[in-house]
Protein backbone atom coordinates (compact mmCIF):
# COMPACT_ATOMS: atom_id res chain seq x y z
CA UNK A 1 0.00 0.00 0.00
CA UNK A 2 2.71 2.54 0.87
CA UNK A 3 4.13 1.22 -2.50
CA UNK A 4 1.14 2.12 -4.49
CA UNK A 5 1.13 5.68 -2.59
CA UNK A 6 4.78 6.38 -3.32
CA UNK A 7 4.24 5.43 -7.04
CA UNK A 8 1.11 7.70 -7.45
CA UNK A 9 3.25 10.36 -5.59
CA UNK A 10 6.16 9.82 -8.10
CA UNK A 11 8.60 9.47 -4.75
CA UNK A 12 11.33 6.96 -5.21
CA UNK A 13 12.66 5.60 -1.58
CA UNK A 14 15.93 5.06 -2.52
CA UNK A 15 17.21 8.17 -3.33
CA UNK A 16 17.88 10.98 -1.13
CA UNK A 17 15.46 12.97 0.64
CA UNK A 18 16.00 15.58 -2.17
CA UNK A 19 14.74 13.72 -4.64
CA UNK A 20 11.58 13.16 -2.35
CA UNK A 21 9.61 15.92 -4.07
CA UNK A 22 6.13 15.80 -4.43
CA UNK A 23 5.77 17.48 -8.49
CA UNK A 24 3.88 20.43 -9.35
CA UNK A 25 2.14 17.72 -11.91
CA UNK A 26 1.70 15.12 -8.61
CA UNK A 27 -0.01 18.26 -7.00
CA UNK A 28 -2.82 18.15 -10.12
CA UNK A 29 -2.89 14.32 -10.55
CA UNK A 30 -4.26 14.31 -6.91
CA UNK A 31 -6.79 17.78 -7.28
CA UNK A 32 -7.96 15.60 -10.29
CA UNK A 33 -8.64 13.01 -8.59
CA UNK A 34 -10.35 15.03 -6.19
CA UNK A 35 -12.26 16.44 -8.87
CA UNK A 36 -13.58 13.50 -10.74
CA UNK A 37 -15.01 12.16 -7.31
CA UNK A 38 -16.93 15.34 -6.97
CA UNK A 39 -18.27 15.60 -9.92
CA UNK A 40 -19.15 11.92 -10.15
CA UNK A 41 -20.75 12.34 -6.33
CA UNK A 42 -23.14 15.73 -7.59
CA UNK A 43 -24.22 13.97 -11.04
CA UNK A 44 -25.09 10.85 -9.53
CA UNK A 45 -26.54 11.68 -6.29
CA UNK A 46 -30.09 12.32 -5.16
CA UNK A 47 -30.52 15.76 -6.66
CA UNK A 48 -31.94 18.77 -4.29
CA UNK A 49 -34.09 21.07 -6.17
CA UNK A 50 -33.74 24.88 -5.31
CA UNK A 51 -34.46 27.91 -6.78
CA UNK A 52 -31.32 29.43 -7.67
CA UNK A 53 -33.20 32.04 -10.18
CA UNK A 54 -30.65 31.13 -12.80
CA UNK A 55 -31.82 29.85 -16.20
CA UNK A 56 -30.07 26.81 -17.58
CA UNK A 57 -28.15 26.27 -14.32
CA UNK A 58 -27.33 22.96 -14.57
CA UNK A 59 -26.00 23.62 -17.76
CA UNK A 60 -24.19 26.37 -16.67
CA UNK A 61 -22.27 23.53 -14.05
CA UNK A 62 -21.56 20.95 -16.29
CA UNK A 63 -19.69 23.32 -19.05
CA UNK A 64 -17.90 24.58 -15.63
CA UNK A 65 -17.48 21.06 -14.29
CA UNK A 66 -15.71 20.15 -17.82
CA UNK A 67 -13.48 23.00 -17.99
CA UNK A 68 -11.97 22.64 -14.79
CA UNK A 69 -11.52 18.67 -15.58
CA UNK A 70 -9.69 20.00 -19.11
CA UNK A 71 -7.64 22.26 -17.39
CA UNK A 72 -6.71 19.76 -14.43
CA UNK A 73 -6.40 16.95 -17.01
CA UNK A 74 -4.10 19.33 -18.96
CA UNK A 75 -1.74 20.21 -16.16
CA UNK A 76 -1.49 16.42 -14.70
CA UNK A 77 -0.59 14.85 -17.93
CA UNK A 78 -0.15 16.89 -20.84
CA UNK A 79 -1.96 14.70 -23.52
CA UNK A 80 -2.40 15.67 -26.98
CA UNK A 81 -5.75 17.45 -27.29
CA UNK A 82 -7.87 14.74 -28.99
CA UNK A 83 -6.33 12.05 -26.68
CA UNK A 84 -7.58 14.58 -23.38
CA UNK A 85 -11.13 15.36 -25.80
CA UNK A 86 -11.98 12.02 -26.32
CA UNK A 87 -11.08 10.76 -22.75
CA UNK A 88 -13.98 13.51 -21.07
CA UNK A 89 -16.15 12.83 -23.83
CA UNK A 90 -16.54 9.16 -22.72
CA UNK A 91 -17.09 10.22 -19.41
CA UNK A 92 -19.80 12.56 -19.96
CA UNK A 93 -21.17 9.53 -22.56
CA UNK A 94 -20.60 7.20 -19.45
CA UNK A 95 -22.13 10.17 -17.06
CA UNK A 96 -25.65 10.25 -19.20
CA UNK A 97 -25.57 5.98 -19.46
CA UNK A 98 -25.38 6.03 -15.55
CA UNK A 99 -28.23 8.98 -15.01
CA UNK A 100 -29.85 7.17 -17.49
CA UNK A 101 -30.71 3.87 -15.40
CA UNK A 102 -31.02 6.14 -12.06
CA UNK A 103 -34.57 6.31 -11.45
CA UNK A 104 -33.91 10.04 -9.89
CA UNK A 105 -32.26 11.10 -12.63
CA UNK A 106 -32.32 11.39 -16.48
CA UNK A 107 -29.84 11.34 -19.65
CA UNK A 108 -29.67 14.23 -21.79
CA UNK A 109 -28.09 15.13 -24.86
CA UNK A 110 -28.10 18.64 -23.89
CA UNK A 111 -25.70 17.77 -20.94
CA UNK A 112 -23.52 15.72 -23.02
CA UNK A 113 -23.47 18.98 -25.16
CA UNK A 114 -22.30 21.18 -22.39
CA UNK A 115 -19.76 18.80 -21.28
CA UNK A 116 -18.05 19.39 -24.94
CA UNK A 117 -19.01 23.14 -24.72
CA UNK A 118 -16.56 23.13 -21.53
CA UNK A 119 -14.04 21.01 -23.34
CA UNK A 120 -13.97 23.10 -26.04
CA UNK A 121 -14.14 26.79 -23.76
CA UNK A 122 -11.08 25.58 -22.21
CA UNK A 123 -9.24 24.67 -24.93
CA UNK A 124 -10.28 28.32 -26.79
CA UNK A 125 -8.97 29.69 -23.25
CA UNK A 126 -5.66 27.99 -23.70
CA UNK A 127 -4.88 28.84 -27.21
CA UNK A 128 -5.46 32.89 -26.49
CA UNK A 129 -3.19 32.32 -23.69
CA UNK A 130 -0.67 31.04 -25.68
CA UNK A 131 -1.22 33.40 -28.09
CA UNK A 132 -0.62 36.60 -25.56
CA UNK A 133 2.31 35.00 -24.21
CA UNK A 134 4.08 34.76 -27.57
CA UNK A 135 3.01 38.06 -28.22
CA UNK A 136 3.67 39.92 -25.37
CA UNK A 137 7.10 37.90 -25.62
CA UNK A 138 6.93 36.85 -21.76
CA UNK A 139 8.62 33.82 -22.57
CA UNK A 140 10.66 32.93 -25.71
CA UNK A 141 8.64 31.00 -28.79
CA UNK A 142 10.21 27.84 -28.68
CA UNK A 143 11.46 26.61 -32.31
Amino acid sequence: MVTLAMGFLMINPNNSNDDNVITRQTIFKWALAVTLIVVSYLVFSKPNYYPTGIPYFDKMGHVGSFFVLSYLTYLAFKPKWYVLAVILACYAVFIEIVQSQLSYRSASIGDFIADMVGISLFYITHWLYCRYIKVTKLIEPSN
